[in-house]
């Protein structure tokens, strides 16, 4: 079955007709014959879906990009079509969207053309003389999966990337009338100048070129464009000016249509429809990168074209899910890396507003010149007219051909600059995963920077972590426009050799900011409110008017074109059992607010704001989605703290004590404490439902030291004073109180000096045990010290789990860093209890993450103490794949401690 698709307009002898031999997406295919000569079910015929890479059909052998050796299979694909009658006297062309690696194609049994190499490109053949009309024709198509030519293989096939093969794009017939418009090329300028390059076929002298925009509601904009055909060419030009033009750009993506015509004796013989934006591109030596004559900051992520049971084949849906992961991160623009996408996401960068980088596959290494050439052709053919590419890429990492940087101009009448990833080229220091000192010194040089690859998000590592610092500081620096994440996805492919398996090829692909099906990273909220381009400063709640300061950091948009809303909130008790918050109040905050400034707003909250916990601020943009929210707190720990613990009703029963061999053991309201005299340690708790998983502790963290004294005494009401003090590398005192009718307390203070991976106290639980945990805290994901930003603070639950990061993928994940601690309930059934501090900043050390099964970083595998249970100071920070944390800036740093003591109070619950 074909399936026809119908674009341009006006009548239908004017319409170009797609006619698809293949289906359009992953989720639509139709089955063509199959034969796979090597692997996986090869050595006979069957049937495949097409469009699809054939080893996620069970066909072949896998391979990543890294492999020394790689499987060699061809792929013999077999379909049978009709050619309607009607078009004998047409136009038509064979079109192949992509094909991974080399394409021979015969129809009828004869060859259509010049075996096509290379994997991501557009490419056709003019078949009107291999077709038999009204009858059975047969589509034959030879598919190796490694090139003959050896340069193809060298920049497509060994990247730092997953390599396949098949017919992965659709497959088509273009059907066009003989005289027609092959496709044109527009340069469309922010000041109305309007030129387009007309690429016809079989015109005839007498003809006519017409051309209309159009909005994309189909209203006429300016007036039509004429060229009148004396001597026939395969192209023409055509120009003009339109005054005041709706421009393009990632916030407003304004986009038009051409109408192009050719009329032949007042009659339109064809009729193609381009869409296209006015905007400008300039790369101001020395000064920085100007779209429509304003500076440009981009905040952008690399992104691989792939899904786990598809690869490289996608669909509308995919593109249109990862484009709108990238808004809601608050970025403005994307890089291909590392080739050319899916047309159809292209389209959507366009329509939906990002800037976006086009880049030919070279991945440290090049395409030979021949080949090369036709390959910078096909791209920029297919791709000249999108508004959103602003840069060509001619290879990545070392992988440039020098000699094909002048070939994008002849295809491009825009003249876009040509790039080279990794490089300084052309103006630009496009340095990958610099450190925090590289993009301090460039600061110092006239170079404009473009970060093509930055803060390499392996397992949990990179991307929001270290980006608070770098952000700060590549704003600083008027000649920097920013740069992008590596990466968006983790390339995860499902292996149908290995039982359906996840496979990231060890950490070669566990890099992504969300997981294989889009599954969101603690980052994704990190970058989020880094790179939101409202930035809001906590409002100072001790003012008799309480106003908020804001920040425009939007590039075009007026914060008019936002809304502001407010909401004043109440926290759960720990014993309601109950997570999230209770809105007491709420109102709006009419801002209007230039790109690039700051002014403050007065907030208006109702007078009954000091009853409430926090506040809760939230943007939204002017297409309805949530920019950020934040929260901030109102009352103090100390206040919540004493809110709870008046709560809880404790019977005033007596407490006793006891002793036995190298134990002190108290018992209060029913529960049992026990000491090791040997240590000062709290050894176990036991309640009427057992015992209880905590003990051990408190250990100073990541400190040796030793007993120095152990004592209990007993107050005039009746309670008991536990108390332990400890010498060595630091010293500490910790002590106990038992006070009738109230849960049992920890008072610590310790003094600590030099630099340390984290700060504080821990106690040992017994994991086995441990089912979840609700909290008061900042959450729902864990934290390092480089990236704070990201969580809010709520009453969070969140059930156990054994994540680790990029490797397998329920997120958030339990064990970690908790940032900013409330109160905790340690939910491990009869083994459960609750915790409660005073102290500010404090964080919760929930056990430890396991090591990374498939190979061990240590720049993305944190320090964590010996006990497992913690309450911290200070925690660690992460670094990424290629750099250890302490190069990604000041909050990368170790901790330092300045002499000074530090102290706490915890309160227990254990009933």
């Amino acid at each position: 079955m074909c399936l026809v698709g119908l674009f341009s307009v006006g009548a239908f002898a004017q319409q170009t007709k797609l006619v698809y031999l293949s289906g359009t997406d992953k989720d639509h295919t139709v089955k063509w014959e199959f034969f796979c000569t090597k692997g996986m079910n090869s050595g006979k015929w069957t049937e495949i879906p097409v469009p699809s890479q054939w080893e996620l059909q069970g066909f072949g052998g896998y391979n990543y990009g890294h492999d020394k050796k790689k499987s060699d299979e061809q792929g013999l694909y077999r379909y049978h079509f009709k050619a309607d009658k009607s078009w004998a006297d047409k136009e038509i062309q064979l079109v192949f969207e992509g094909v991974m690696t080399d394409a021979e194609v015969k129809i009828n049994g004869q060859l259509a053309g010049a075996i096509h190499q290379g994997s991501f490109y557009r490419f056709n053949y003019h078949v009107n003389n291999l077709l038999k009309f009204d009858a059975d024709n047969v589509l034959e198509v030879t598919v190796s999966k490694q090139s003959t030519d050896p340069t193809v293989n060298d920049a497509e096939r060994e990247g730092d990337f997953w390599v396949f093969g098949g017919i992965f794009r659709p497959v088509y017939l273009k059907v066009m009338p003989k005289s027609f418009i092959n496709r044109v090329a527009i340069d469309a300028k922010a000041d109305g100048n309007f030129g387009i390059d007309v690429f016809t076929g079989n015109i005839k002298s007498g003809d006519k070129v017409s051309v209309q925009l159009k909005t994309l509601k189909g209203a006429s904009f300016g007036t039509p464009l004429t060229y009148s055909i004396s001597n026939p060419a395969d192209s023409i030009r055509l120009t003009g000016k339109f005054s005041n033009p709706s421009l393009w750009n990632p916030e407003f993506p304004n986009l038009y249509t051409a109408d192009v015509s050719i009329v032949r004796n007042g009659a339109i013989v064809h009729v193609l429809n381009q869409r296209f934006g006015f905007r400008t591109v300039e790369v101001r030596k020395s000064d920085g990168i100007y779209v429509n004559g304003t500076k440009i900051l981009i905040k952008g992520v690399d992104r691989h074209s792939f899904w786990p049971e598809s690869g490289r084949t996608l669909s509308r849906k995919i593109h249109l899910q990862d484009i709108m992961l990238m808004k809601d991160m608050n970025m403005n623009g994307v890089r291909m890396s590392h080739y050319p996408p899916d047309a159809e996401f292209l389209d959507l960068c366009d329509s939906i507003g990002l800037f976006v980088i086009d880049e030919l596959t070279g991945w440290q290494q090049h395409y030979g010149t021949q080949v090369g050439r036709k390959l910078v052709k096909e791209l920029i053919v297919r791709d000249v007219n999108h508004p959103s590419v602003v840069f060509w890429a001619n290879g990545n990492e070392g992988g440039f051909n020098f000699e094909l940087d002048n070939d994008y101009a002849f295809y491009d009448p825009q003249k876009r600059v040509v790039i080279h990833p990794w490089s300084n080229f052309n103006n630009i220091d496009t340095k990958h995963y610099p450190e925090y000192s590289y993009i301090e010194n460039a600061a110092k040089k006239q170079d404009i920077l473009l970060h093509t690859e930055m803060i390499h998000g392996l397992y949990d590592g990179g991307h929001g972590a270290s980006l608070d610092d770098n952000w700060k500081l590549i704003r600083q620096n008027p000649r920097h426009a920013g740069g992008f994440l590596w990466a968006l996805t983790d390339e995860g492919v499902v292996r149908k050799d290995k039982k359906d398996s996840l496979d990231t090829d060890g950490n070669h692909g566990a890099d992504g900011i969300v997981g294989p099906h889009r599954e969101k990273e603690g980052s994704f909220y990190t970058i989020k409110e880094v790179w939101s381009p409202v930035q809001p400063k906590k409002p100072d709640f001790t003012s008799q008017n309480i106003a908020i300061e804001l920040e425009n950091n939007y590039l075009y948009t007026n914060l008019s074109d936002c809304k502001f809303s407010w909401q004043l909130i109440k926290y759960p008790l720990a014993t309601d059992k109950k997570s999230g918050f209770t809105q007491i109040s709420s109102g709006k905050l009419p801002v209007a607010l230039a790109p690039g400034k700051t002014d403050s707003f007065k907030l208006n909250l109702s007078s009954n704001w000091k009853d409430a916990d926090a506040l809760r601020f939230t943007a939204t943009n002017s297409q309805g989605r949530e920019i950020y929210t934040w929260i901030w707190p109102i009352k103090t720990t100390a206040q919540i703290a004493n809110k709870n613990l008046i709560s809880i009703v404790k019977q005033k029963s007596k407490i006793t004590e006891s002793e036995k061999e190298n134990a002190y053991v108290v018992v209060q309201n029913g529960v049992t404490y026990t000491f090791d005299t040997k240590t000062g340690y709290l050894k176990t708790v036991e309640n009427s439902k057992g015992a209880v998983s905590l003990g051990n502790g408190p250990i100073l963290a990541g400190v040796n030291q030793t007993l120095q004294s152990f004592k209990h005494t007993k107050t005039a009401d009746g309670g008991i004073i536990v108390e332990s003090s400890y010498v060595g590398e630091s010293t500490m005192n910790a002590k106990w109180l038992f006070a009738a009718g109230k849960p049992v307390s920890l008072e610590y203070d310790y003094t600590q000096t030099g630099t340390a991976n984290f700060y504080g106290i821990t106690f040992n639980i017994d994991e086995s045990k441990i089912k979840g945990m609700r909290w008061l805290g900042d959450g729902p994901y864990r934290t390092w010290k480089n990236r704070l930003k990201g969580v809010s603070t709520s009453v969070w639950e969140k059930s156990y789990n054994n994540t680790i990061t990029g490797e397998t993928f329920i997120y958030p994940e339990f064990k970690g860093y908790h940032a900013n601690l409330y109160w905790a309930e340690i939910q491990a059934g009869n083994s459960s209890f609750k915790v409660y501090t005073d102290k500010s900043d404090l964080f919760l050390q929930m056990l430890k993450p396991d090591k990374q099964r498939t190979s061990f970083i240590p720049h993305v595998n944190p320090p964590f103490p010996e006990g497992n249970l913690g309450f911290l100071n200070a925690i660690a920070p992460i670094g990424n794949k290629f750099k250890q944390a302490d190069s990604m800036g000041p909050q990368s740093q170790k901790n330092i401690a300045v002499g000074s003591k530090a102290s706490g109070k915890l309160w227990f619950d254990f009933n």
